[in-house]
């Protein structure tokens, strides 16, 4: 950065969810980080960040001591936080994107906060040619198995809106996507009943903070009728790649939801 960036452009920043702390890294601004949240695992370096903040909580000792110039998180569940920050005096941006679309955006906006405009932009480029790819990849099979992601067990929660999209654009038919828009938690909430009649052909378990029980998930009265239980075919994935609304679930989530296609069409 010139003299004239460093007057100008945030020089500290706290990272209170861990897209923006992939973002930056990927950007090249891994120096402006300061602090974490305790989920941030992408990359390996950003673990031995100081941990700051947890999803729905953060120490604001910590943080102030920090002296950040710019905190940064994203969506409605962490208004309480950024409320309780900006009256402690601190600069907070919140982000509530919720597509894959949204998440492009969210990287050029990132991008310029950080005036890394033109590495944003390559950034966005890369990832924009992946999914249009997938698309090109998955548009013409014949057969698209139905999927139910699951976000949480108690209440259950279906796929927020970008994992749906992932998921139909990696050549499957997400079950609940007419839900997948909802802006809160409470709007994917959905039965076990529900889950029965749509009768999935796979079930991904993606439980944020938490280890997914699949045998549980089996063992739930009904399913023996789903043929996902019937085949063997509940899967765990990754939160760190899937639930955050950043590069992971295009960098790597694609290439994770095509390998299980291609396996369930014999390819």
């Amino acid at each position: 950065m010139s003299e004239l960036d460093n007057d100008v452009f945030p020089q500290k920043i706290i990272c209170l969810t861990e897209e923006s702390v992939e973002t930056l890294y990927l950007l090249k601004r891994e120096s402006l980080i300061r602090g974490v949240s305790a989920f941030a695992k992408r990359p390996d370096e950003a673990q031995k960040l100081p941990k700051v903040s947890f999803f729905t909580s953060s120490n604001y000792k910590k943080i102030s001591a920090l002296k950040p110039d710019l905190i940064i998180g994203h969506s409605d569940i962490q208004k309480d936080i950024a409320r309780d920050l900006i009256e402690l005096g601190h600069n907070v941006f919140i982000a509530n994107h919720r597509s894959l679309t949204g998440i492009l955006g969210y990287i050029g906006l990132l991008a310029r906060m950080v005036a890394a405009q033109e590495a944003g932009k390559l950034l966005v480029d890369k990832l924009r040619t992946k999914l249009e790819e997938t698309k090109k990849l998955t548009q013409n099979l014949q057969n698209k198995p139905k999927v139910y992601f699951e976000e949480w067990d108690e209440p259950l929660i279906s796929s927020i809106q970008w994992v749906s999209e992932l998921i139909d654009i990696c050549g499957f038919e997400p079950i609940f996507s007419n839900r997948s828009q909802g802006i809160l938690a409470k709007d994917r909430f959905v039965t076990h009943d529900e889950i029965i009649a749509a009768n999935p052909d796979i079930i991904f378990a993606c439980w944020c903070g938490k280890k997914a029980d699949l045998k549980s998930i089996a063992m739930r009265k009904g399913y023996e009728q789903i043929n996902a239980i019937k085949n063997g075919k509940v899967f765990e994935l990754a939160p760190e790649v899937f639930l955050q609304p950043g590069p992971a679930p295009i960098i790597d989530g694609i290439d994770i939801l095509l390998s299980f296609n291609y396996a369930l069409n014999g390819e």
